[in-house]
């Protein structure tokens, strides 16, 4: 009963509060009040009247026709909601209304959340503040209108006015925050704000902070102060502004890009880099223009643009020139280059188009250029000895089995300088067809069997160098081509366990240019020339395969090991082609002597090479094999199943014999073996060749003879890579007492990093995008005994025997990488290798790396070599506030001629 008499008195209330705020609606319509007569009777019986009641009464109407009919209009624009944990007290006379503990008030787009909320309905306004216990003042208010939020000690808003005074101002806006003793707020779009201090540190206690005395904050768009200073750990700098701009907007805004000044690294002089313009277009691409100018008139100029349109496409495009000059005109020294690198990436959304697709990635440009800018922090991409590209485009021809692909290629050789291109190369598949089979796609016998497919490939290619890159001499060379394969195969199930599978093959080839060869008397020398013109050649060859699977287990009755499996596929193959060459050769005299006659065919310099000479008619054989183990669980009472444990990924053999030749039918036997052991985290692989024959010497060149090896195989040459890693995280006991596994391990399709290219250099913002290493978790506690590390291993060898001399190592190189973790603030990255057989070590790079908070430290160090250098960066890790930092670096040494 006391409850329902609760929320009646609250019903009253607000019904009585609703009555004073109503209002009457006067009537559009004129009304006239005749005059009335005078009358004697009447005039008595008012003057009978006493004075008191008659003025009383009087005064009554007049006063509530007044209040009627002069009421202001209603200030609140929507329904306050309000809800408090503790209690909420209305004052019907104050027309108050107190909320206290956890209050919370909605009002249009309005969110305000405090210890105590006091509304007065009077003065429309709106008071707030937190709440003093035993943990201190607790429970600010936090204030939030449409997207923006703020928290404060206290704060008075005003409904009619819309505008609030607010009392230990904290807010958010992007990535700053802004702290204010003092704050009004005028409207929607502008707060005066005393004694204000800005940070990008999300610490109740910020690490540093930039402040000022007075400032102007428009929410989402910028922040204007007048003198400012910078304050670190609560100690102010003698660094100081006369006034400062920040730009808050959420979107990307133009400006200028401030450069960086160099004072005199290299011997180009004092200078400024990367300065320039940023331009934000639209919400889908933007553009950045900046160079670098120095004071010996070497200059740079950097084009680089971002796109991205959702489910569609996106990418982004580089283009970097630069004027290099060394010396003083004039002088035997002076030199002068100019290199560009131009980089173009282009992902299309597989949403976009189902049965098409277009890529890119372009990376080509002067073969110096990373070598010779001293704008390039990645060090390791002068290490890079080839530029590669490839610009594609699919499309998959629904209900038909043909599909087609447009490719643009490019490669480059730094080294030597080459260029080779293919401008475009267009190829066209048929998928394979099975033009007999049964109803409903069933093959059962050999003729339902027989497939069908046809790939047809033209090629426009060029071989030119840097010099000529870009020029007309770069297609005066080029080849072009078209190539028409196909081929039809079938299985037989032949001896119950084995499979015979016979295939032909057929090509042909047309290419638009040929040569022609003349021996010119006059200088003694062969002239070779290029037509243009339609020439073509035909090539087909058939064979027949038998193949089986064996199957070996070996099973065992003691200890963990269970059984060993060996699977076992051998396969023979034979094949005939004719010779083809033999009615296309043409010959020429290649010297005075009439008879010294050289031999060609038109189509040797073609870019599908020359039609196949001699008769091929041989056999093959190969040998495939993979040993599995399986294991027992360490607890035999576990309901754990066996592990399958592959002990052998592969061990394959490979050979053939000619039977059209003459002399040596037998070809070198080549062979490979890979494995993975502890755990997957060791991959190790070999390959290499064995020669059945004997070798003699002939004018110092070794030459095989029809004599076989004395009993065993020659080793002519053998590769071996090992790669492994290791980290702490490998030593660190999960809860059920087990170690924990590496499941990926690192293969050959997975090598670890040894030339330190995941090691960030220092950027603008000084970030390093993989700071958790090794393996694990990273624990939060500043010191501790455990140090996360990590360590890659990579080591290859080579060894070559011409059977003439004793063998000899060729490459014997160990590369190794890794990470260190000194603490959760402090990380330290390697990476470098040693060649064993020089003794000396390798392009080697050490970064070191301190998360300052707010700030980032990021120190790069190239010790010794040709690219011996440094870099180092402090500043602010936030983008609103990349300009304050200090960044030095001491770029390579570097002779251009």
């Amino acid at each position: 009963m006391q409850s329902n008499l609760s929320y009646i008195l609250l019903f009253c209330c607000f019904f009585f509060i609703e009555i004073g705020f109503s209002q009457d609606i006067k009537s559009k319509e004129k009304t006239i009040v005749p005059l009335p007569k005078k009358d004697t009777i009447l005039k008595k019986k008012l003057d009978t009247l006493p004075n008191i009641k008659r003025d009383s009464l009087l005064a009554k109407k007049i006063d509530t026709t007044t209040k009627d009919s002069l009421k202001p209009k209603e200030i609140l624009d929507d329904i306050i909601v309000h809800v408090a944990k503790d209690y909420t007290i209305q004052n019907a006379k104050e027309k108050t209304v107190t909320l206290y503990n956890e209050a919370n008030i909605t009002y249009t787009d309005i969110d305000l959340k405090a210890g105590i909320i006091i509304i007065d309905y009077k003065k429309n306004t709106l008071f707030a503040k937190g709440i003093i216990d035993s943990t201190g003042y607790t429970q600010r208010p936090v204030f939030k209108q449409g997207s923006q939020e703020s928290e404060q000690d206290s704060l008075i808003y005003n409904f009619k006015s819309k505008r609030a005074l607010i009392y230990g101002l904290k807010t958010q806006q992007g990535e700053m925050y802004t702290y204010g003793n003092k704050t009004k707020r005028v409207n929607d779009s502008t707060i005066y704000i005393r004694k204000i201090r800005f940070t990008t540190s999300d610490k109740e206690n910020p690490d540093y902070y930039i402040t000022t005395n007075k400032a102007k904050l428009v929410p989402g768009k910028k922040i204007i102060v007048g003198t400012s200073n910078l304050v670190l750990a609560d100690v102010p700098t003698p660094l100081f502004l006369p006034f400062a701009y920040f730009p808050m907007s959420d979107r990307a805004v133009s400006g200028f890009l401030m450069p960086t000044f160099d004072t005199g690294s290299s011997n180009r002089g004092i200078g400024l880099q990367n300065g320039g313009y940023y331009f934000a277009i639209n919400d889908y691409v933007d553009l950045a223009l900046t160079g670098d100018a120095y004071s010996n008139g070497s200059w740079g100029l950097r084009i680089n643009s971002n796109y991205n349109k959702r489910y569609r496409f996106n990418g982004n495009f580089s283009l970097n020139f630069e004027s290099i000059i060394n010396g003083i005109r004039g002088f035997d020294d002076f030199s002068k280059a100019s290199n560009f690198n131009l980089r173009w990436s282009h992902n299309q959304d597989q949403k976009a188009s189902p049965n098409s697709r277009f890529t890119a990635s372009v990376n080509l440009g002067s073969s110096q250029f990373f070598r010779q800018s001293l704008n390039q922090f990645n060090v390791s991409q002068s290490q890079n000895n080839t530029f590669n590209s490839s610009i594609n485009y699919s499309k998959t021809f629904v209900g038909t089995p043909f599909n087609m692909a447009v490719t643009a290629t490019h490669q480059q050789n730094t080294n030597t300088e080459s260029i080779t291109m293919t401008l475009p190369s267009l190829t066209l598949n048929m998928n394979r067809i099975y033009p007999f089979a049964g109803k409903g796609g069933v093959k059962k016998n050999p003729i339902q069997k027989l497939g069908f497919n046809y790939n047809m490939q033209g090629q426009y290619l060029i071989n030119t160098t840097d010099d000529e890159f870009f020029t007309s001499k770069m297609f005066e060379t080029a080849r072009s081509g078209v190539q028409h394969r196909t081929s039809t195969n079938t299985n037989i199930k032949a001896f119950k366990y084995f499979t015979l599978s016979p295939t032909a093959n057929y090509e042909e080839v047309w290419q638009f240019d040929y040569i022609q060869k003349e021996y010119d008397a006059t200088q003694n020398v062969v002239v070779t020339d290029t037509l243009r013109g339609f020439k073509s050649y035909r090539e087909y060859n058939v064979g027949v395969s038998l193949s089986t699977n064996i199957y070996g287990t070996f099973n065992f009755k003691k200890g963990r090991l269970k059984a060993l499996r060996h699977t076992f596929r051998p396969s023979i193959s034979y094949s005939y082609r004719p010779d083809f060459q033999a009615n296309h050769i043409r010959q020429v005299q290649q010297s005075a002597n009439p008879l010294d006659l050289q031999e060609y065919t038109i189509f040797d310099q073609g870019i599908y090479g020359a039609p196949s000479s001699g008769v091929s008619n041989s056999i093959g054989i190969a040998l495939n094999n993979v040993l599995e183990a399986k294991v027992a669980p360490k607890d035999p009472d576990s309901d754990e199943e066996d592990e399958k444990i592959m002990i052998l990924n592969n061990l394959n053999f490979n050979t053939s014999y000619n039977i059209a030749a003459d002399s040596l039918r037998w070809s070198n036997v080549s062979f490979n073996a890979g494995t993975r052991l502890f755990k997957d985290k060791l991959a190790l692989n070999i390959n290499g060749t064995l020669d059945p024959y004997q070798v003699v010497e002939v004018n110092g060149n070794a030459v095989r003879i029809n004599k076989f090896n004395p009993g065993i195989f020659r080793l002519t040459n053998a590769n071996i890579t090992a790669n492994y890693s290791i980290s702490s995280s490998d030593f660190n006991k999960k809860d059920d007492g087990k170690k924990d596994e590496n499941k990926n391990g690192n293969g050959a399709n997975n090598p670890p990093d040894t030339m330190g290219a995941e090691i960030d250099p220092t950027t603008r913002n000084g970030r390093r995008q993989n700071a958790n290493i090794g393996g694990g978790t990273v624990e939060t506690d500043l010191y501790r005994a455990k140090i996360p590390w990590s360590v890659n291993l990579v080591y290859a060898a080579n060894y070559t025997n011409n059977g003439l001399q004793p063998g000899s190592v060729g490459v014997h190189t160990l590369g190794f990488s890794g990470n260190i973790e000194l603490s959760p603030k402090w990380k330290i990255g390697y990476s470098s290798g040693y060649d064993i057989k020089n003794g000396a070590f390798s392009f080697s790079r050490f970064n070191f790396t301190r998360d300052l908070d707010s700030w980032q430290f990021n120190f790069n160090w190239v010790p010794f070599g040709a690219n011996s250098s440094y870099t180092f960066f402090i500043g602010v890790k936030s983008s609103t506030l990349a300009d304050l930092k200090w960044d030095k670096n001491k770029p390579p040494d570097r002779r251009l001629f």
